[in-house]
């Protein structure tokens, strides 16, 4: 690279920046345009992404990158097609921008509401997952966004891949390929930049490990939309139904290891505890998972559970490793939840529809779940279509972020010659 990375972000920001004034007036039609031809256009250099996506799987693998994160980074066709699906979903969801809500007349006669409008330049900092820069984009595109992209060096070619694929798209139409770039360094001091780059990025949206989200909320002068782990809960009540918790508890931890929504700890009620616990243990024995346990789930499950540690509750495991704790009742459960979790997504499971409602209202998490798995928790599972991140933050948005989380809302005075008296 012959100019230094600051020069070179400082080059990308005014692009993204110039990009984003054209995307803030384009029509939901032109948009849309725009994301079909991504769709054509992966479709078309599907082979070139696979190709490379090998290339970092390779890579990873020779770097001895652990399992959870080589699960992330690998790009499957089952999981390309899935990619696609996604886009689909985000061509046919409603466009937020121009809605205009909340509109009353003022005594003074002037007319009052509020129009929704993009951020404008958003910068996306992610590790290992591929699948990541294609729903950034894509979202980042539908609210009139621009993006500027930078994923891990662990996927530096499949991110390259997919970008020349959503550029050479882009050239097709009437947005600016600028709308969307990854950067194509590996150099570090390029995040150092980027969450610098005031004068043209509006926010900047972190996903991966607590250590690189804590950088990024520590140093950033952007404001950012951030969760730090997915530290998830399952809560089997004593009222539970035996036959939906087993199902959601195994679905919970083993669907996926390395991601947020996954369970990391299990808290059983001590009035199901003797008959829930032995069961479930065999169950998770036949998948290979390590079980944690408290006291109380050691007296219960013997040599079957290894001693759970007060780091234990407090960890995001992202791999066949689960904490257990028998509890009381719900008000143990809730308060060991808000202590100890992320207050990414958590659950219940329960017959009783007060005790269901109290959980709802007293759990403090981006998502709380009655009766089904933490993982749902998504923005493809919640109608989003795909979704930039999953926020646990309570300012600008929260849980899965979406359209509308990449937008905001400016007044609108409507008059009719009124002035103030």
């Amino acid at each position: 690279m012959q100019q230094s990375i600051e020069q070179y972000m400082q080059h990308i920001g005014k692009q993204a920046r110039s990009a984003s004034q054209v995307l803030a007036f384009a029509s939901t039609k032109t948009k849309n345009n725009a994301l079909q031809a991504i769709h054509d256009a992966l479709v078309a250099h599907q082979p070139q992404i696979l190709a490379a996506n090998k290339i970092d799987m390779e890579r990873g693998q020779s770097n001895q990158l652990d399992a959870a994160l080589l699960d992330r980074l690998e790009l499957t066709h089952q999981r390309f097609q899935g990619m696609l699906d996604g886009l689909k979903d985000v061509i046919n969801l409603k466009d937020p921008i121009g809605e205009v809500t909340d509109l009353a007349y003022r005594p003074s006669g002037i007319q009052l509401g509020k129009m929704r409008v993009p951020l404008g330049v958003v910068g996306m900092i992610y590790e290992s997952r591929p699948n990541v820069t294609l729903e950034a984009a894509s979202l980042a595109l539908k609210s009139g966004n621009a993006i500027i992209l930078r994923g891990g060096s662990e996927a530096l070619e499949s991110n390259k891949a997919l970008a020349q694929a959503i550029q050479s798209a882009l050239k097709q139409t009437e947005l600016p390929y600028e709308a969307v770039q990854v950067i194509e360094t590996a150099d570090r001091a390029a995040v150092g930049e980027l969450i610098t780059l005031t004068d043209y990025v509006d926010v900047i949206i972190p996903r991966g490990g607590k250590g690189l989200i804590q950088r990024i909320t520590n140093e950033a002068r952007i404001p950012v939309i951030k969760h730090l782990d997915g530290n998830c809960h399952v809560y089997v009540e004593a009222q539970a139904d035996m036959n939906k918790a087993t199902p959601i508890a195994i679905n919970a931890k083993t669907h996926r290891y390395g991601v947020c929504n996954a369970m990391e700890t299990l808290l059983v009620d001590q009035a199901v505890a003797d008959q829930f616990l032995p069961h479930i243990a065999t169950l998770y024995e036949e998948k290979g998972v390590e079980l944690r346990g408290c006291e109380k789930t050691q007296h219960i499950l013997g040599d079957r559970v290894h001693p759970a540690t007060e780091e234990d509750w407090y960890t995001e495991y992202l791999g066949p490793i689960l904490a257990v704790k028998v509890v009381d009742n719900m008000n143990e459960a809730i308060v060991h939840i808000n202590h100890y979790g992320s207050h990414h997504t958590d659950a219940i499971i329960t017959e009783n529809f007060s005790l269901a409602q109290e959980f709802l209202a007293r759990v403090d998490s981006s998502s709380v779940v009655i009766n089904a798995s933490t993982r749902f928790a998504d923005g493809f599972e919640y109608g989003l279509g795909a979704e930039i991140g999953i926020s646990t933050d309570k300012i600008h948005a929260r849980g899965p972020v979406g359209l509308e989380g990449l937008t905001s809302q400016k007044w609108i005075v409507l008059g009719h010659g009124e002035i103030r008296q």
